[in-house]
């Protein structure tokens, strides 16, 4: 039976965890905001878009390595407790995410340097796949019957809060100082990743003064404890079967959810869209603020009508409306490929042409940056035209696109985030009432390592791929920009139906010890 709590331990629990873990989704979402900057310090130039898949990768590598670390500290969680485990994992994490900030770039150790960001990159994935599983596990057992959903949302919130300060941190830092300056070898892009011993320094002093959990304390205590959890739970055959159901019946779907509507479109506004770097960052800030309260309203309304029909109305929602919500982001900037406008009149008509010397060469380099707002195109802020002529003027090449930056007209900057609050709506509802429904699957003996293995696969490998997939496939089939999408659309789709047909809609009153 669940113990029950007074309620300002209760808020002290949520704080003190939910502090903890959104430092950790602060550590490892910073590299996937800065995988762009990063793919120049730590591959060989020459191949942009093979730098940036190969640092998608390894941004792929820390969600794929989630599984393993929610075994490892899992066990732990479920021999040991709680509490301690969550604190290695946040020690573990910290400690990586500020040493791939110290990592020299590739011009200085050669092909070290991405290998020691991928090591780095594996410990987060470690340390994350055994902090949600914990914190989520730590607040239900705490939790008061019937109020399980709304408190556990808490955690829920952390995920995308950690985002928006990881949004927030790197905005603040790229204001302060020049583009040149932000992606040097040692510039700014590193500061974020050196913040983070700061914050989870606090969090450690915070969850130092947090006690046991009080029913695996109680279950500690009369020696009920399981010897092995990971042979409990994964050899035990009905376990086993509610591990796989939440896993393809709900957390799958939810994974592709999730980086679909936080990962995937703000990569998506940037490369294909073509938006500023700011506009692309405060559109998805904006709508996180506005869609995080919605994590608490389904979370509280799972305890009123269950967790199954939120969560599959969110993925119907997601698989229904992605193309749709794409192809409006892709219309409302009229053109996919901004080459289109430097052809023709347009070109010849720009005025104010400057000259700079070519080093030894006879010829001049043209330079021209022009704001287009004065010529009919609104959204295209600023544009920088290189082209060579000879010493007698004549033009010796085509005109080549060194510089775009597309900016919004406020009216649909607005509507951009309007676009993007309904696909972060749809992570809320997925996401909101899981850990209340992952928790109440599984007894308390072995819940740390079943909840926190079909978790961490459904969104560490299945959600974790979407930005790389999402690349992959839309470098593979250039012709359709929304192509991408299919992989999240497909893989939700499968878990929607599994989820209707085999899920159950009741709601535990009293989690199992």
């Amino acid at each position: 039976m669940n113990q029950p709590s007074s309620a300002k331990t209760v808020r002290s629990v949520i704080t003190a965890s939910s502090l903890g873990t959104m430092i950790e989704w602060y550590d490892f979402y910073i590299f996937g905001m800065l995988a762009k900057t990063i793919s120049t310090q730590f591959f060989p130039e020459g191949n942009p878009t093979a730098a940036l898949l190969s640092t998608l990768a390894i941004f792929a590598a820390g969600f794929i390595v989630r599984p393993f670390g929610a075994l490892v500290f899992g066990r732990l969680g479920d021999l040991i407790g709680r509490k301690y485990t969550f604190l290695l994992t946040l020690v573990l994490m910290g400690g990586s995410t500020f040493l791939i900030g110290c990592v020299p770039s590739y011009t200085s150790i050669g092909i070290a340097a991405p290998i020691l960001v991928l090591l780095l990159r594996l410990l987060q994935g470690l340390a994350l796949g055994g902090e949600y599983g914990g914190a989520a596990t730590y607040v239900a057992e705490h939790a008061p019957v019937g109020k399980r959903g709304y408190y556990t949302s808490w955690i829920q919130t952390t995920a995308t809060l950690g985002l928006f300060v990881a949004l927030g941190v790197i905005l603040l830092v790229k204001s302060n100082m020049s583009d040149a300056a932000f992606t040097s070898e040692w510039g700014g892009w590193r500061y974020p990743f050196w913040i983070s011993i700061v914050l989870v320094g606090v969090s450690i002093y915070i969850r130092m003064k947090m006690a046991e959990s009080p029913i695996f304390s109680k279950l500690k205590a009369e020696g009920k404890t399981s010897t092995n959890p990971l042979k409990e739970s994964f050899r035990n055959k009905a376990n086993f079967k509610m591990v796989l159901l939440a896993l393809f019946g709900a957390v799958m779907g939810q994974g592709v959810v999730w980086y679909t509507g936080q990962f995937y479109a703000q990569s998506f506004l940037e490369t294909k869209c073509f938006l500023e770097f700011e506009q692309s960052r405060t559109i998805m800030l904006w709508a996180i603020a506005f869609a995080t309260p919605f994590f608490l309203f389904f979370g509280w309304l799972s305890d009123k009508i269950g967790r199954k029909w939120i969560m599959m109305a969110g993925m119907a929602l997601a698989i229904f409306t992605y193309r749709p919500i794409f192809k409006e982001f892709l219309s409302e900037t009229k053109v996919t490929n901004p080459e289109y406008f430097f052809k023709g009149d347009l070109v010849q008509s720009i005025a104010n042409v400057t000259f700079k010397k070519i080093n030894n060469t006879g010829d001049s380099l043209r330079t021209k940056t022009e704001d287009y707002k004065s010529t009919g195109i609104p959204f295209l802020h600023k544009v920088s035209i290189d082209t060579v002529y000879s010493d007698k003027n004549k033009q010796a090449s085509e005109p080549k696109i060194t510089y775009v930056n597309k900016s919004l007209s406020t009216s649909k900057y607005w509507k951009f985030i309007g676009l993007v609050f309904l696909l972060i709506l749809y992570v809320t509802m997925v996401y909101g009432p899981i850990a209340a429904f992952l928790v109440e699957m599984f007894p308390t003996k072995i819940r740390y390592t079943s909840m926190s293995l079909p978790y961490h696969i459904g969104n560490g490998v299945f959600g974790g791929l979407v930005p790389f997939i999402g690349l992959l496939l839309t470098t593979t089939f250039p012709a359709d920009p929304l192509v991408g999408l299919w992989y999240p659309i497909g893989v939700a789709a499968l878990c929607l139906i599994i989820g209707l047909l085999y899920l159950t809609n009741k709601i535990d009153r009293n989690i199992k010890d």
